[in-house]
């Protein structure tokens, strides 16, 4: 089967690379299709500048990484004290919550780079001037942007996280109760498995959004690789090779945490004992096996 999926991908990309040129083989223009493309990839696209640009790029990818991982797991923190207030219904600490996951989920994540690039060192400068501190304003970005992202992070996945803690089935939780198991026991050992595999798919597709959002942090100039495809394309005037590059670099890291992401979702997954009674299509689901084949014969 999997050898038939992947066939059958060779064959699509195949078909779409054909009807790609076959304009330029069916009709014939000025020059010749030899000739086309090698102007082409001389004079409109850079071969030179596409391909010695991978390597700056490819050394901001650590920075990349880092933003989307550390961004991520504050944010799946952050996330989790949120739905629990949430669940719990928290007074005051539940109206701050409601509050601040509108405004996050209100506002473009560039406006909010913008606001914690040029708002927190203005807070840290007052705290400074009030109480004689010491906090350090400038070259914090990479900080200020990893706030930025983590609290984005935090408040969408805290109403993921709400949804599949309150998607648990209450029978499983009363049973652990009757157990004798503490609270935070029954948490740990029942309901965070169960909310983790139904929140394991939304969660990995934040994650994938994550580590293209960080795009963005060359706003509140941090160099990742995005913002060293501008520098390099503002120097050289090949933007559009440099972010090609760019686009062939993030495209391969996405697959990959699509198939990390599979594989979490493979572990997570509650495996269902074999049930020879199990509905199948091929007979009536009402039909118990289990029972005796002898028919009932009323007098």
């Amino acid at each position: 089967m999997k050898n038939k999926k992947w066939i059958g991908r060779v064959i699509l990309l195949v078909v779409v690379i054909a009807l790609l040129i076959s304009p330029f083989l069916l009709i014939h223009g000025k020059y010749s299709f030899h000739d086309f493309w090698s102007w082409f990839f001389t004079t409109i696209f850079s071969w030179q500048a596409f391909t010695s640009g991978f390597w700056p790029i490819i050394q901001k990818i650590p920075t990349t990484l880092l933003l989307t991982g550390v961004s991520m797991i504050l944010g799946l923190l952050l996330g989790l004290a949120l739905a629990l207030i949430s669940i719990n219904k928290i007074p005051v600490l539940n109206q701050i919550r409601l509050v601040f996951v509108s405004f996050i989920r209100g506002t473009p994540i560039i406006v909010q780079l913008f606001l914690t690039y040029y708002g927190l060192p203005l807070i840290l400068k007052a705290i400074n001037y009030n109480y004689g501190t010491d906090f350090i304003i400038s070259d914090n970005s990479l900080l200020f942007v990893i706030i930025t992202f983590a609290l984005n992070e935090a408040a969408y996945g805290s109403e993921t996280i709400r949804s599949a803690i309150q998607s648990v089935d209450k029978g499983q939780i009363e049973a652990a109760y009757s157990l004798g198991m503490p609270r935070w026991k029954v948490f740990y050992r029942v309901t965070l498995p169960e909310a983790a595999t139904v929140a394991a798919a939304p969660l990995g597709n934040a994650l994938i959004g994550l580590l293209k959002g960080t795009s963005l942090a060359f706003v509140a100039s941090v160099v990742e690789m995005t913002a060293q495809a501008q520098i390099i394309g503002n120097s050289t005037f090949r933007s559009f090779e440099l972010y090609m590059a760019v686009a062939l670099l993030y495209w391969p890291m996405c697959i990959v945490l699509e198939i990390l992401i599979h594989l979490v979702e493979k572990k997570l997954e509650i495996k269902m004992p074999n049930n020879k009674a199990g509905i199948t299509w091929s007979r009536n689901p009402f039909d118990n096996k289990l029972t005796s084949k002898k028919e009932v014969k009323h007098d």
